[in-house]
């Protein structure tokens, strides 16, 4: 069967329980919002291909658990991420702080050089805002990442957080496979090109509750 894609990217959502992760997956992924999500138990994922660049690329995207006590299984997606969102609710000011301790779970477990963005979401609520988007942007300078803010409900920069991450995402892994394929001044042996993805071991898929 001929591949219908360029690349593979595996992302992942990540942040506090109840900041809307699952209604901007579902958002991106359905271009729908629905107020009747129960907390993801353990991990979940959605499939969307896309246009970047003349190019089909393919987001494996998965939706963690927030709770702590389904942190040892999440922490396993980290391994093999290419890029990672790290979602806060800007109407809950321990979201914001925690993401500090999200950071952190990153440098932990995931690549070094794993793609990053922070997002504000459900920032069409501006009544009940507790956090401003210029300590949003000051946060995401601090740690050397972009920011957006965005809302599940309002369908506002959803669509372009996952593009702009994956288009990231895209430029580093060309510029390692032009690296890859090219031999070195020494006169050795190009350095094999990096496996762009691989599909979750059939046992951790299991572990998800649809």
């Amino acid at each position: 069967m001929a591949k219908t894609y360029d690349y593979l990217f595996k992302l992942l959502l990540i942040g506090d329980s109840g900041v809307g992760k699952t209604c901007v997956l579902f958002r991106f992924s359905e271009d729908a919002f629905n107020t009747t999500f129960i907390s993801t138990i353990g991990i979940d994922f959605k499939i969307r291909t896309i246009d970047l660049d003349n190019k089909k690329v393919k987001l494996q995207i998965w939706d963690t658990a927030g709770q702590e006590r389904f942190r040892t299984i999440t922490t396993a997606y980290y391994r093999g991420a290419m890029g990672i969102m790290l979602v806060y609710d800007v109407n809950n000011e321990r979201s914001f702080e925690n993401i500090k301790n999200w950071i952190r779970n990153i440098e932990e477990n995931a690549s070094a050089d794993v793609e990053k963005m922070l997002l504000g979401n459900k920032c069409d609520l501006a009544d009940r805002r507790q956090v401003s988007k210029q300590r949003g942007e000051q946060l995401a300078v601090e740690y050397g990442i972009k920011f957006m803010e965005t809302s599940a409900k309002a369908s506002i920069n959803v669509e372009e957080a996952f593009y702009t991450l994956a288009r990231d995402i895209k430029a580093k892994t060309e510029k390692k496979l032009k690296e890859a394929s090219n031999p070195t001044k020494s006169g050795g042996h190009a350095l094999r090109a990096p496996e762009i993805s691989r599909k979750p071991p059939v046992w951790l898929a299991r572990c998800s509750i649809l």
